[in-house]
C-alpha cells in the first residue's frame, strides 16, 4: 500500500506539471495553503492542486491500562478548477491512507477494491440562483460533516457526526442561494444511490432523498465560506448566525447508517432492507473570536429487526461546542456530546456521553496548526465504563 501511495503522489505531480508545460499554461501560486494554480493561455482550463496531511498521536486509558498509537490520520490530494467556462467547475479528492481507503470486502458491492476516491463531481452554475452538481461527493447533511476535516475546531469530529452523518454518495444535487435584504437562504436537494461512496455494482433497495435549508439572518459571514469553518479565525466584526436543517430518507437501506457502516444481512447471508429517516438541525454563531456550534440528529428505522448480522443505527444525538480564539492565535474550546439508541435491543448505537477540552495553535490559520484535546467518554449500558483519551495532531495543507 505504501509503494502504491508513493507512486500515485509522484504520478499525480508529474502529470500536472507535464500538463502545464504541454499546454503552455501559466502557473500561479498565491500563498502558502492556497494550492498551486495552473491556467491555460486561452483561459479554458484551470487546475488547482492541493495536498494535506494530518499526523495523529492517541493515548487512551480504560480504567486499567494505557494504550497509545501514532498514525497518519489523513493524507489527501485534491484537484479543482473549471473547464471551458468558469460556470463549469469540478472537484476531485483522493484519500491515500488505509483509513480513507477502507478496503471493501462486501460481496458484490466494491469488488474488494480500495475506496480511493472521496470526491469526483462536476458543478454547473445554471443561473445566479442555482447550481447543479453531478457525481460523488458529500451530501448536504449536518454542518460538522460538510465542514472539511482540515477546518475542524477539535482534533476530529464529534461522536454525533460519527453515528449519524449521511456522508458521501453518488447522485445529483441542486444548490440554491437567495437574498432578501441581509438575509440569505440556501436550499439544497439531492437524489442519490443511498449506499455510499465507491460502490461499483448493485443498488439494493431504493434511492436516497435529501433536502437541506441554510438560513443566515444577519447576512454572509466575513471571509470565504466562514459559515462552514467552525473556529472564528477571521474574528467577525459583527455577530453572525447560521441555521441549518436537513431531512434525509434512505429507502430500503442495506447498510447500518445508510451510506456508512457494515452491510446488514440475515442468517442466510441475504441483504436486509430498512428505510431510514433522519432529521438534523444545527446552528453556528461567531463574533470577535468566540464561536458556538450546536447540532442535533435523530434517525428512525421503519422496522425493528432481530436475527441480523448488525443492527441499524437508530436513535438521537446532541453535540454542543464552543471556543474562543486569542489574538495570539491560541484557541481554547470545550465540547459536550451525547448519543443514545431509540431502543437498545434493535439499535447499533450505544448510549455514550463525551466531555472534551481542546487547545489549538494556529500557526498559519488551518493551513498549519497543532491541535490537542483531552476527553472523558462514559458508556452507559449493561456494563458501563469510563475511558479517557488524549490526542495530539499536526496538520499541514499546501
Amino acid at each position: 500500500m505504501l509503494s502504491f501511495n508513493k507512486i500515485l503522489l509522484v504520478a499525480g505531480a508529474v502529470t500536472i506539471l507535464a500538463t502545464g508545460t504541454a499546454l503552455g499554461q501559466s502557473t500561479k501560486t498565491s500563498s502558502f495553503g492556497k494550492g498551486i494554480n495552473f491556467i491555460t493561455d486561452d483561459s479554458t482550463l484551470k487546475i488547482k492542486f492541493h495536498y494535506r496531511m494530518q499526523q495523529l498521536y492517541v493515548a487512551e486509558y480504560d480504567g486499567k491500562d494505557w494504550s497509545s498509537n501514532a498514525l497518519m490520520r489523513r493524507s489527501r490530494i485534491k484537484l479543482d478548477g473549471y473547464a471551458l467556462t468558469p460556470k463549469l467547475v469540478y472537484k476531485v479528492e483522493l484519500g491515500l491512507t488505509g483509513r480513507d481507503m477502507s478496503v471493501s470486502s462486501e460481496a458484490g458491492q466494491g469488488r474488494e477494491s480500495s475506496r480511493l476516491i472521496l470526491d469526483a463531481a462536476l458543478k454547473y452554475q445554471m443561473n445566479k440562483h442555482w447550481q447543479l452538481w453531478a457525481g460523488q461527493t458529500k451530501l448536504p447533511g449536518n454542518r460538522e460533516r460538510v465542514v472539511s476535516s482540515a477546518n475542524l475546531q477539535f482534533v476530529d469530529r464529534s461522536n454525533v457526526n460519527s453515528k449519524f452523518n449521511i456522508d458521501r454518495d453518488m447522485g445529483i444535487q441542486l444548490h440554491g442561494k437567495f437574498k432578501s435584504g441581509k438575509m440569505i437562504f440556501q436550499p439544497k436537494f439531492a437524489l442519490s444511490n443511498g449506499e455510499g461512496r465507491d460502490i461499483t455494482e448493485g443498488n439494493h433497495g431504493g434511492l436516497c432523498y435529501t433536502a437541506r435549508l441554510d438560513f443566515l439572518p444577519f447576512g454572509a459571514f466575513e471571509g470565504k465560506k466562514q459559515d462552514y469553518i467552525l473556529s472564528d479565525l477571521t474574528r467577525q466584526s459583527t455577530p453572525k448566525l447560521a441555521f441549518g436543517v436537513t431531512y434525509n430518507q434512505n429507502q430500503n437501506a442495506v447498510r447500518q447508517q445508510g451510506q456508512l457502516g457494515r452491510f446488514v444481512t440475515d442468517s442466510l447471508g441475504n441483504f436486509v432492507e430498512n428505510t431510514l429517516t433522519q432529521i438534523e438541525a444545527d446552528i453556528l454563531f461567531k463574533y470577535q473570536g468566540f464561536s458556538v456550534l450546536a447540532e442535533y440528529a435523530m434517525t428512525e428505522g421503519a422496522k425493528q429487526l432481530i436475527d441480523v448480522s448488525k443492527n441499524f443505527n437508530t436513535g438521537s444525538g446532541l453535540n454542543i461546542q464552543a471556543g474562543y480564539l486569542l489574538k495570539s492565535n491560541w484557541e481554547f474550546a470545550a465540547r459536550y456530546t451525547s448519543v443514545a439508541p431509540d431502543n437498545a435491543t434493535f439499535s447499533g448505537i450505544k448510549e455514550q456521553n463525551e466531555y472534551t477540552l481542546g487547545i489549538s495553535r494556529y500557526i498559519s490559520n488551518h493551513n498549519l496548526k497543532i491541535q490537542s484535546d483531552y476527553g472523558l467518554i462514559e458508556t452507559v449500558a449493561a456494563s458501563s465504563s469510563t475511558n479517557y483519551r488524549f490526542r495530539l495532531q499536526v496538520e499541514m495543507q499546501l
